[in-house]
Parts: C-alpha cells; sequence; structure tokens
C-alpha cells in the first residue's frame, strides 16, 4: 500500500459528496481509510451557463484531477457521464464501481406519464439529449432550459404547485374567519387542517420550493434515477421510468468513476472497488461516444447491457430539433468489446450520425476542437 489514508477529491454538491461517501465507505470497509477532499470546479463556478455552453469538456471533472495530478490529492471520484473521453497521459479510471440504475425519470407534481402531460406542456431539462428524445416522441413539447442540482430542479418543479396551494388555503381560512360563528361556516372549510399545520407538515425541499420567485413554470423535468435515488430524495417526488430503449441514456449514465495516477494506489483501488460488468458496459457507451465526437453538443444516447458472452447496445443519434436520427440495436462480443464498439460507431457515421452531429455543432456555435466528447453535468 502506497498510502496509509487515501485522499479523494469530489465536487461539494450533495450528491457529489453523496456518490464520494458512498466509494469511500466501501473502501474503507476493504481496510483503505479514506478522507473526502471537496474541490471546487468551473462547472460550478459558472452557475448560469448550460451544460453545453461551458466551453471545453471537463468543466466538473478538470479541477478535480488537477489536484490528483499535481500529488495534492490521491484519486477523484466523479459521475462517469461527466468524463472527458480523452484523459491525461498519467491518470486512469482506476476503478468503476457497480453501477446505479442508468436511465431517466419524468418527474412531475402528480406522477403523470408523458403521454398524460397537456398539450404544450413546459418540460425542464439541460440535457440537449433530452431535449431531442422529448420532442423526437412529443413535438408539441416546450422544453425549456433547467439547471441546479438535483434539489434545486426539483424545487422550481414543485414550487408553482406549493406556492398556489399556499394561497388557495390562505384565502381559505380568511374567508373562513371572516364568517366565523355563521351557521355552517366550517363545514365549508375545504381543508382538514389549517395554513400553520399545514406548512408544518411539508419537508424541507418543500419549504425551499415554496421561497423560490420563479420566471419558468414546468409541468415536468427529467432527471436520472440514479441521481434521485443518490440524493435521497426518490420519496419526495412523483416519478415514471422512461423507457432505456427508446429514451436511451447518456454514454456511462449512472455510473460513477474512480481517477488515480497510474501506479500501485490505483491498482489497490480497482482491486477494492471496479465492477468488470459496469467497466465493460462503460467502455463500450463511452468508446462509441469517443469514436463519432457529438460530445455534450450533439444529443447522443448510448446504452449497453453485458448478457453473458455479448453486450447488447443501444445508440440513437438525434438531431437537436428531435426530426431526425440515426439508430442501431446490435449484440456485441464482449470478448472484443472494443474494436466491436469502434466499428459499430464507423457503421453510424457512415449512416448519417456523421451529419447529425455536425449540424448540432454548427448549431451550437461550437468548433471541432471545442466540441468535446463529454455529456456533461452532474448525474442529474
Amino acid at each position: 500500500m502506497t498510502t496509509e489514508t487515501l485522499k479523494l477529491a469530489t465536487r461539494g454538491s450533495d450528491l457529489a459528496l453523496r456518490q464520494a461517501a458512498s466509494v469511500r465507505d466501501r473502501l474503507s470497509s476493504r481496510r483503505l481509510g479514506v478522507d473526502l477532499v471537496e474541490v471546487e470546479t468551473t462547472g460550478d463556478q459558472i452557475r448560469d451557463e448550460l451544460i453545453h455552453r461551458l466551453g471545453k469538456t471537463g468543466a466538473f471533472v478538470r479541477s478535480l484531477d488537477e489536484k490528483v495530478l499535481s500529488g495534492e490529492l490521491d484519486a477523484a471520484v466523479h459521475s462517469m457521464k461527466d468524463m472527458p473521453t480523452e484523459r491525461p497521459d498519467r491518470l486512469i479510471v482506476a476503478a468503476v464501481p457497480d453501477r446505479g440504475p442508468p436511465g431517466d425519470v419524468l418527474v412531475t407534481p402528480d406522477g403523470d406519464t408523458l403521454a398524460d402531460l397537456p398539450e404544450g406542456a413546459t418540460v425542464g431539462t439541460s440535457s440537449l439529449r433530452r431535449r431531442a428524445q422529448l420532442l423526437a416522441e412529443r413535438p408539441d413539447l416546450t422544453v425549456e432550459p433547467l439547471r441546479g442540482n438535483v434539489d434545486t430542479r426539483i424545487e422550481k418543479l414543485l414550487a408553482p404547485t406549493l406556492q398556489r396551494e399556499h394561497q388557495e388555503r390562505h384565502e381559505a381560512e380568511q374567508e373562513r374567519k371572516e364568517h366565523a360563528g355563521e351557521e355552517d361556516s366550517d363545514d365549508e372549510f375545504p381543508y382538514d387542517e389549517d395554513v400553520e399545520a399545514w406548512f408544518d407538515g411539508l419537508s424541507e425541499l418543500q419549504r425551499r420550493a415554496m421561497e423560490r420567485d420563479l420566471d419558468t413554470e414546468f409541468d415536468a423535468i427529467v432527471l436520472a434515477e440514479a441521481g434521485i435515488q443518490r440524493a435521497g430524495l426518490a420519496h419526495h417526488v412523483e416519478t415514471v421510468s422512461l423507457d432505456p430503449g427508446r429514451f436511451v441514456p447518456a454514454p456511462g449514465q449512472g455510473a460513477l468513476a474512480v481517477t488515480a495516477v497510474d501506479g500501485e494506489l490505483a491498482g489497490d483501488i480497482n482491486d477494492r472497488l471496479d465492477d468488470p460488468q459496469t467497466r465493460t458496459e462503460t467502455t463500450v457507451e463511452r468508446t462509441i461516444l469517443a469514436e463519432l465526437g457529438g460530445g455534450c453538443v450533439a444529443p447522443i444516447g448510448v446504452y449497453a447491457q453485458l448478457e453473458g458472452a455479448v453486450v447488447h447496445t443501444n445508440v440513437r443519434v438525434l438531431s437537436q430539433d428531435g426530426d431526425e436520427e440515426i439508430t442501431v440495436s446490435r449484440d456485441l462480443p464482449a470478448q472484443s468489446h472494443i474494436s466491436a464498439a469502434q466499428d459499430l460507431a464507423a457503421e453510424l457515421a457512415e449512416r448519417g450520425a456523421d451529419d447529425l452531429i455536425a449540424a448540432a455543432k454548427r448549431d451550437s456555435g461550437t468548433a471541432d476542437d471545442d466540441a468535446g466528447t463529454t455529456q456533461g453535468g452532474e448525474d442529474v
């Protein structure tokens, strides 16, 4: 062992800390002590820009990895889908723990499905992939930008409904007070508790939502299921899973990656933490993303599942408006999954994926050198 206590870099958001804590706990249970060290990233500093406009890729990754490369910290925890496919020479993905839920969920105040949403409903997401897939399914939707941590996004969704209910309860209570003493006045009160008791029963997240001043009222938002679960917020919201065969997740979604300098410590981390199935699946997904080169400016979904000797792989590349797409579903040989993924990406490019990606880069005003190869953003 090269170090007695591993200094593990993490972002400071609640979700990032929870993810890093899960890695710490698993390493600690395998006799490797870990101290978490919070590092602010470029993505954390630029809060008013959408993920795909943050410039060169790795806005949530590079600051952590620089600390590792300099020797100041020993390793770093990332959401896999944040990571650029091109890595510094000495830095490796030492471990990929077993994956959480890979798919997306639709979140609404009342548990509505996508088909239930009214004509022209407003759906929030910061992801170009989710936007294009939503519009491909429901061209009538209004898809608006939404950024923030998991709890922030959920608060923005819940705020209008809670604020309206508070106002309605307040008005009903005022009316009851005005008519106090009149016959049947209490019978007409539509609620079983007063405003104060109702407010006391709200969760902390709901109370924060009550205080939000919003420019956009969302009927629904789309989030990563893994992000909601890891943030401990699944019981606060109504969710409907989106079929990963149609709403193909971002490459690496739901997975974590622990980076370290190549060497003995990286090997120790790998032995304690790496999940071979998740590594194979995410390697296929990220290889296809790297070969296509679309990064965070093109709507690309890739989802791989290792099933015995094959890796069942779904790929969906869309135009930004969801009008055009190239899709493929293929079983790749597990023994040669990297070269097979490269071949599949080449086939997709020949079928028109390259044209869709080039158009997306032009629409985003992003040059090839800056387009990057990450889907970007915390795993939300």
